[in-house]
């Protein structure tokens, strides 16, 4: 079984969302035909868009289709879980398209896994990151009135394979996010590791580092599982 990295770089939202349908369908088609496959995590960055899932509310994007033109961002209604949130420059996406059940994975248990890789992550920079009960994604201070996101998760399942992921703050433009109500919340804020740290992050640095956690969290829920 091959779980292999692939970096798109820059790349616009809407193409991204093809091409994770279009690797989506033909590892279901495969796993369902019985055929050989490939399992895998996609990493990339994207313009400034935000992206509203099938639960969210509408009421939870603040502007309208003018002021998101002045600002040069879009919006898209997509078919993953979770509310609303915003990407752009600097944040990293990852985008895992896998059978979970190669890992011997539920839906929740690879959404904590998600959340491990990123907390691990936070970890190497000397931040402490966790969860927050009934609030998917990883989180500072989260049990606080300072309680602050770092990294949102939605994810799509069918046939036990994923698509979409996470979005992780790196050196992200955090003004964008005062246009939204960020996963629905109305009472806590975002952050990401430039401002933590009061420094710019090696995006590359980040990335190496988020793709080996989930690498090792991966290999381990399948050997767990055998």
């Amino acid at each position: 079984m091959n779980t292999e990295i692939s970096d798109w770089g820059l790349i616009e939202y809407e193409k991204a969302w093809k091409r994770q349908e279009e690797w989506f369908d033909a590892l279901v088609e495969a796993k369902q035909g019985g055929q050989a496959y490939v399992n895998h995590i996609i990493m990339c960055q994207h313009p400034a868009v935000y992206t509203l899932g099938r639960s969210g509310k509408e009421g939870n994007m603040l502007l309208g289709e003018e002021q998101l033109r002045r600002i040069g961002a879009t919006l898209y209604h997509i078919d993953r879980g979770g509310d609303i949130t915003f990407h752009g420059p600097g944040q990293l996406v990852c985008y895992p398209i896998l059978n979970l059940e190669d890992y011997a994975l539920g839906l929740r248990d690879y959404i904590h896994v998600l959340e491990e890789a990123v907390i691990r992550v936070c970890a190497s920079y000397g931040i402490q990151a966790g969860r927050l009960e009934k609030a998917t994604g990883v989180w500072l201070d989260a049990h606080s009135p300072r309680a602050r996101k770092i990294c949102a998760i939605g994810v799509r399942s069918s046939h036990f394979v994923t698509m979409h992921g996470l979005a992780l703050n790196v050196n992200t433009d955090l003004r964008y996010f005062s246009y939204i109500n960020p996963c629905g919340f109305v009472d806590k804020g975002v952050t990401s590791l430039q401002k933590e740290l009061g420094r710019e992050i090696d995006m590359e640095e980040v990335k190496t580092g988020l793709c080996r956690e989930l690498l090792d969290l991966l290999s381990a829920s399948r050997r767990k599982g055998e």
